[in-house]
């Protein structure tokens, strides 16, 4: 934040000067962040302490957010909903909700969301257990490898229903005025495989956002309570200032685009999203009329999860350096048909809607906007998080991972290679670690030579990852671009689509299958697209491909 930002004189129009400003929200952000070092360090399923399939957020009174750690924008976006489906159940001091319902605040059930009233006992004010209030929440969201459900790992290729895809849990209290339920806690590891790993990633994050509510009762000894929240405001004000800027400086118009979704699960027909963005003055309408209904699989997508995407994408197309909070979503309206893909009614199926219908999004929104802003919009990356769990029925193993593939290449260089694309943003699950915690064995973990679309600048590789189950297990593969590949811009080529093998033989995007002890499951990720004119690129990029090992797609 810079001090032009405010009257350096009187400070801003919450009370506060820049310099204090600056300090709290810096301080506010690491309350974020350190909340997830304390999720990750303290979680037991390679899931979250490895992948780091998790995040963290900071929210006031009000449910809106303050300061996020920089973990999955899917989680981050959808947030907010989380917050409002718990404040509308009376919460109190000491209290501490759970939840995953994707029509009460959640995106899909293996997310599971803890959100806790942040009521410091006393502060620098001397109030204490007489006079606490709520000033906030703490809000903590991780992937468990298993919340119950048809299949090992919760992650069913063919449910039609959420009944089908794990346990259901609308904003629950855990723990009520400082009192763990057990019988709370008794009933969600009843219901799901690897209990013991379920109640240590649990309390990993009832620690996270304890940890939140001790470093915001030290702000407030720090620097009082009325400067702390006046500072909430003046946030996300600053943000909401920013960017409307951003929005303003593109150009107004209507944008409009297209893409398909390969199939549901249920059926392989294409499935159409459909969005017009408006830009007008400092804001920006998403209308996604025109988009399929609601479907018979798994791919329907909650609104808070569409929502996500929006915001995602106006985040990267203005100012990264704006924090992220509140005031970043002001300017923003998402409208979607109820009944649609987009806003489903239940008991619609979900799960994969969270991971593979939201990049979808992404890339329908950034192909439209990019008519506003062509330099700050790549070719499509792999549109996929390429889910693949296996597991044991019996409980006693589920692994699951989304495996990165190529970025598209942006206006003035090269896409990244096998890397997490979109709305993920998580590690790999290092191969060490995965022989060590399942009976897995990696065969192959390579990226994909030749994979990345041709242009004036490559698209990223996707990677190739093999691996043997060394029990009887359930595979289950949630993936897409293995039909429409993805697609490049201003003359750049197409990705490589990518591909799904059991044993060497090519299985369908979607599927669910009980294999024995020694099968392989290979999964082949999409490349990026290319960006610009192949015939322009040049030496220098060439040489570069030639240092770093890296393969040209240049014939």
């Amino acid at each position: 934040m810079t001090p032009d930002s405010t009257d350096e004189t009187n400070g801003t129009d919450d009370g506060i000067d820049p310099v204090t400003l600056e300090v709290l929200r810096n301080q506010l952000e690491s309350v974020a962040e350190e909340m997830g070092q304390t999720l990750i360090r303290g979680a037991y399923s390679p899931n979250i302490k490895e992948r780091r399939d998790c995040s963290t957020a900071l929210f006031d009174a009000e449910g809106r957010m303050i300061a996020q750690a920089e973990h999955i924008p899917v989680h981050l976006g959808a947030m907010p909903a989380a917050v409002d489906a718990v404040r509308e159940r009376d919460p109190r001091p000491g209290d501490v909700f759970l939840l995953n319902d994707p029509f009460t605040g959640g995106t899909h059930l293996p997310d599971v969301t803890m959100v806790s009233p942040i009521a410091p006992e006393c502060n620098s004010d001397g109030a204490g257990d007489e006079d606490r209030e709520i000033v906030g929440y703490a809000v903590s969201r991780a992937h468990h490898a298993d919340v119950g459900g048809m299949t090992p790992g919760s992650m069913p290729a063919g449910a039609e229903e959420i009944y089908q895809e794990g346990l259901r849990l609308p904003p629950t209290r855990l723990v009520a005025g400082g009192e763990l339920r057990e019988d709370v806690r008794s009933l969600v590891l009843a219901n799901v495989r690897n209990p013991d790993e379920r109640r240590a990633d649990l309390r990993a994050q009832q620690a996270a956002n304890e940890r939140a509510e001790e470093r915001l009762a030290d702000l407030f000894a720090e620097h009082s309570r009325e400067t702390v929240r006046s500072g909430f405001d003046a946030v996300i004000d600053y943000s909401r200032e920013r960017i409307t800027e951003e929005i303003a400086a593109l150009p107004d118009g209507t944008y409009e685009a297209t893409d398909l979704l390969e199939g549901d699960g249920v059926t392989d027909a294409d499935i159409e999203i459909a969005v017009t963005v408006t830009v007008d003055g400092e804001t920006i309408d998403v209308d996604f009329s025109g988009t399929d209904d609601q479907l018979a699989g798994n791919l329907n997508a909650p609104l808070a999860v569409a929502t996500s995407a929006v915001y995602f994408v106006v985040r990267c197309i203005t100012d990264p350096e704006i924090p992220p909070n509140h005031g970043c979503y002001d300017p923003v309206n998402v409208s979607t048909p109820e009944g649609s893909l987009l806003n489903p009614n239940p008991p619609a199926a979900v799960v994969g809607g969270n991971v593979e219908t939201s990049q979808r999004v992404t890339d329908v929104i950034f192909t439209a906007l990019a008519g506003a802003a062509p330099d700050r919009v790549p070719a499509q990356g792999q549109g996929t998080m390429n889910n693949l769990t296996i597991g044991a029925r019996d409980g006693s193993f589920t692994y699951y991972e989304t495996i990165g593939g190529g970025f598209g290449a942006r206006a003035d260089r090269d896409g990244m290679d096998g890397v997490q694309v979109g709305m993920t943003n998580t590690l790999n699950t290092p191969v060490e670690s995965l022989e060590t915690e399942y009976p897995l064995r990696v065969e192959r973990y390579a990226l994909r030579d030749g994979s990345g679309g041709r242009g004036r600048f490559r698209g990223g590789l996707g990677l190739e990852r093999s691996v043997t189950v060394e029990e009887p297990a359930t595979v289950s593969l949630l993936t897409e671009r293995r039909r429409h590949a993805p697609k490049g811009v201003a003359g750049g080529g197409s990705g490589a689509t990518g591909e799904n093998l059991i044993d060497g033989e090519g299985v369908p995007a979607k599927t669910t299958v009980d294999v024995p002890a020694g099968t392989t499951v290979t999964v082949k990720t999409p490349g990026g697209g290319g960006h610009g004119d192949p015939d322009e690129r040049d030496d220098a990029a060439l040489e570069g491909d030639q240092a770093t090992g890296k393969t040209s797609t240049d014939g």
